[in-house]
């Protein structure tokens, strides 16, 4: 099965994550609905992920995402070895689409008070499709790093977002 299945590799315990925290320093405050995200992400992340690091033998891996020096940084740890390693992927290639889904986003939520469900439908699926575009741009630079499936990019890139949340 290559990476750009969208079905979940078997479940191999060895290649999962068990943990995922983001860099307090990084996040600045949040609001309920984010904060409500966040926990749901990381939820679902937690209770099915596919995560192999290249050339890693194995986890189970715990996570710590945070933005450095205008960089997207994933500490991998494991319970054995607090420092397994680290990924570094320049932020540009997230810029306009991170943007875009924050402002389709507001849009959203500005509709479901007062638009028809029509209305409501077609921003959802804008907002669906530029969150699919992300994870698959996460997907594509963590290539040759990081071996996640789709599901797994999709919360990734759902963390990604919180953390690009200024107060």
């Amino acid at each position: 099965m290559s990476e750009t299945d969208d079905i979940a590799p078997a479940p191999d315990p060895r290649f999962r994550l068990v943990d995922v925290t983001l860099d307090e320093a990084t996040v600045g405050w949040r609001n309920a609905d984010v904060e409500h995200e966040r926990k749901v992400a990381i939820f679902d992340l937690l209770d099915e992920n596919y995560f192999r690091p290249e050339g890693s033998p194995g986890g189970p891996y715990l996570l710590k995402l945070a933005i450095q020096d205008n960089r997207l940084v994933f500490h991998i740890s494991t319970e054995s070895e607090p420092d397994h390693g680290t990924i570094i992927l320049a932020l540009g290639p997230f810029r306009r689409i991170v943007k875009d889904y924050f402002l389709i986003c507001e849009s959203y939520f500005q509709a479901i008070r007062t638009a028809p469900p029509s209305q409501i439908e077609a921003i959802d699926m804008g907002r669906r499709g530029l969150h699919n575009e992300g994870s698959e741009t996460l997907r594509d630079r963590l290539k040759g790093k990081i071996a996640v499936d789709f599901p797994t990019a999709r919360r990734l890139f759902t963390l990604i977002c919180v953390l690009h949340i200024k107060g």
